[in-house]
């Protein structure tokens, strides 16, 4: 985790609430925090919690990765993971549970590639399996269509066989 460096976060909330055209007063009460405490963040002389942090995002409308960012709190890997995962909760094309089991798979490839995972950030869905059991006990079982035929994690198997008896020209 890098040093605080709140300095330079001050300036990047002033320059953000002035392009949001807030004044400090309309920030500090968006946000839920006093006003002289959001002034002595904007000047370097707080170095407010990842909670306030978060407060002050909701209210200017953007990240609360890139404040962790400028704060310090997270290094900029972290924050483009985090972002990937905000983008998947966001996507209003998919329900909770797909978006879960989405979730579930990015971790899964994540650690296999050796990357380590960080801590679930979406919601949970009660009586939903996570991905991998999932998978694993469709491959298992040969779970699939009225035909006989399934998808695990390799894809699409046929009836009567599995993926291995494909010829591989």
């Amino acid at each position: 985790m890098a040093s605080l460096n709140v300095g330079n976060l001050g300036e990047y909330l002033r320059e953000q609430r002035r392009t949001a055209q807030l004044s400090l007063r309309q920030l500090a009460d968006a946000a839920g925090v006093s006003n002289p405490y959001l002034s002595q963040i904007e000047r370097g002389l707080r170095k407010p919690s990842a909670e306030v942090l978060q407060q002050v995002a909701k209210a200017l409308r953007i990240s609360a990765e890139t404040l962790y960012v400028r704060a310090g709190i997270l290094d900029e890997r972290e924050r483009e993971e985090l972002e990937t995962r905000a983008v998947i909760l966001a996507d209003p094309s998919i329900n909770e549970r797909q978006k879960n089991v989405l979730l579930q798979i990015y971790d899964s490839f994540r650690k296999e590639n050796g990357f380590d995972v960080v801590p679930d950030t979406g919601a949970e869905v009660p009586g939903v399996p996570d991905a991998e059991s999932t998978i694993d006990a469709d491959a298992e079982s040969g779970a699939g269509d009225e035909n006989g035929a399934g998808t695990d994690a390799r894809g699409p198997r046929t009836a009567g066989g599995s993926d291995a008896d494909t010829p591989l020209n």
